[in-house]
């Protein structure tokens, strides 16, 4: 679908580190609306092929990197949606042989959610974010949920989630995310306030739809 007039839309970005919760906030919130009150725009779904990833010096692939995805292309097609195109793309399955690739077709709606790791260090998709929301989570709780998703939807040996915790995961966090917890609109603590914090979201969102 497309529409030639541009829509009267909101963008609001979520990020937080890896493990942090940012999918299943995004989640829980998108569930409390019907279709065609929110667009959801996950950044997963944006990593370049496994061949064209940066090593680190084990020879292992850094999935934490600003160059390991198509951000170029993430903040063209949020502007798409905020003037009323869809967007088509295949879905990223990293190292999970056993999921097949879908074809995914997001289509435009007032609200935008914008959510993954790096949208606050890229300026572009910076400056299209109406507002702007980091997911705290505890050390600990990250990287249990690291080691759960990694293991189920990725493929992933332990081994190797904590290894890229170690030398992947955390000093991406602490060089490309830590820095903004003081310039972003709203930080949720995961730990204490999540369902307050949907409850809030939830009902701005309501808000800007009526």
């Amino acid at each position: 679908m497309e529409n030639n007039e541009v829509l009267d839309t909101i963008v609001i970005g979520i990020s937080g580190g890896s493990g942090s919760g940012k999918t299943r906030f995004v989640n829980d919130l998108t569930a409390r609306f019907g279709n065609g009150e929110i667009c959801f725009l996950h950044q997963d779904n944006y990593y370049k092929p496994i061949e064209q990833q940066e090593k680190d010096d084990e020879g292992i692939e850094n999935f934490d990197l600003p160059d390991s995805l198509f951000l170029d292309k993430f903040a063209e097609d949020i502007k798409k949606l905020k003037n009323g195109e869809s967007v088509v793309f295949t879905e990223y399955t990293f190292n999970n042989e056993t999921s097949e690739s879908k074809v995914i077709t997001i289509e435009p709606a007032k609200v935008i959610i914008a959510e993954g790791l790096f949208l606050f260090h890229h300026e572009v998709i910076r400056e299209q974010l109406d507002l702007s929301i980091i997911i705290h989570a505890d050390d600990s709780n990250r990287i249990i949920r690291r080691i759960k998703r990694d293991r189920k939807e990725r493929n992933y040996p332990v081994d190797d989630v904590m290894y890229r915790y170690e030398h992947h995961v955390m000093p991406s966090y602490r060089l490309y995310i830590y820095p903004y917890l003081t310039d972003v609109d709203i930080v949720v603590n995961n730990n204490k306030s999540y369902n307050r914090s949907l409850d809030v979201l939830s009902a701005f969102i309501a808000s800007e739809n009526s």
